[in-house]
């Protein structure tokens, strides 16, 4: 048996979406969050209002993307969009779009997007298999299985 695992240091990012997604849940929406950071920065946060807002698109990624505004090309090109979730595929395809280099997920035992796919575009994908992130939507899916299915098109 090795050493025992050393936790990964706090990532205030990761922090900052998870603390989105709680927020969603505590509307009532699906606790899913997102932020997305440039150069040190969060530029755009959200998370997920389908309920909320009765939208059919308005995921966690899409919100931020939203609540960012209209950015240049170049700051996409530099930014880091944070998940707890694993995108799916439209949020993948808004961060292909816009090429954003580098996604870091909270988890994806609960659901995983075209992860491989995105990857193979060259977008580094970093999955931290957070444990508060699998907390929050194994609890939800257990509780809210049709608005979980409902919102992965099931």
């Amino acid at each position: 048996m090795g050493p025992p695992e050393t936790p990964p240091p706090p990532d205030p990012f990761l922090d900052a979406a998870i603390a989105e997604a709680e927020t969603g849940l505590a509307e009532g929406g699906i606790p899913i969050g997102s932020v997305l950071v440039i150069d040190g920065e969060i530029v755009g946060r959200g998370h997920n209002r389908r309920v909320q807002n009765g939208s059919p698109v308005l995921h966690a990624e899409m919100d931020a993307l939203e609540n960012a505004g209209r950015l240049s090309a170049a700051d996409y090109r530099r930014s880091v969009l944070y998940s707890t979730l694993s995108p799916c595929d439209m949020c993948s395809g808004a961060a292909l779009l816009y090429e954003i280099p580098r996604i870091i997920v909270g988890e994806n035992q609960t659901f995983q997007g075209p992860e491989d796919y995105v990857r193979a575009r060259g977008v580094e994908l970093d999955v931290r298999h957070d444990a508060r992130c699998i907390s929050l939507m194994t609890e939800f899916i257990a509780a809210r299985p049709e608005l979980w299915n409902e919102d992965i098109g099931e």
